[in-house]
């Protein structure tokens, strides 16, 4: 099984390219999103670490917002916590799709976290920053602090543009970035 691990700024477009990919996708942000809405084990902890924030369950994104906003220390609980659930889900989903030729890891925090292999073919999504703010803008619940809160935990971009082998410029349009992903398709299969 070849591993795709996607990479790139908040609002580059990385889910987009993902999925076009066309293989079973790993989204660790739906992932998360479902965490706050079914893992009662979750919320406790969440509870238990910030419990002026985090009230009642299913979790309220807004409470964990706030609780960011107020310290940006609490980020780094919040990260510890739900990657921990993350990367089991990770594991389950590499365990259900062991035969697929190929998958792909959409994960914010791929490097960040150590969550990828030697082996995985990194594929950095590359967007101007005036697409970006666009996008980010359009977000529901778009919050500038805390797109910046999270950005001052990953590493650089050019860092994880150097370790990628691969570089897709995402314009946001279907046609370019399938184009790139059959070029990428072709180099590793």
């Amino acid at each position: 099984m070849i591993r795709i691990g996607i990479l790139g700024d908040i609002g580059s477009g990385k889910s987009f390219v993902a999925k076009t990919f066309g293989y079973p996708v790993f989204n660790a942000d739906e992932e998360v999103a479902k965490l706050y809405k079914k893992d009662k084990k979750v919320f406790k902890k969440l509870k238990n670490l910030l419990p002026k924030y985090v009230s009642s369950f299913p979790i309220k994104k807004k409470e964990l917002i706030k609780a960011v906003l107020e310290n940006k220390n609490n980020l780094k609980k919040i990260v510890k916590i739900v990657h921990l659930e993350i990367r089991k889900n990770m594991r389950l989903f590499l365990k259900k799709n062991k035969e697929k030729k190929i998958v792909v890891l959409d994960i914010p925090l791929l490097l960040e976290n150590k969550i990828n292999d030697k082996k995985d073919v990194l594929v950095f999504v590359q967007s101007k920053k005036l697409d970006i703010e666009k996008k980010l803008k359009k977000r529901i619940g778009f919050n500038k602090k805390i797109i910046n809160s999270f950005r001052k935990i990953q590493l650089p971009l050019d860092y994880k543009k150097k370790k990628s082998h691969f570089i897709i410029k995402n314009n946001f349009t279907k046609k370019s970035v399938r184009k790139e992903i059959k070029y990428i398709l072709n180099e590793i299969l």
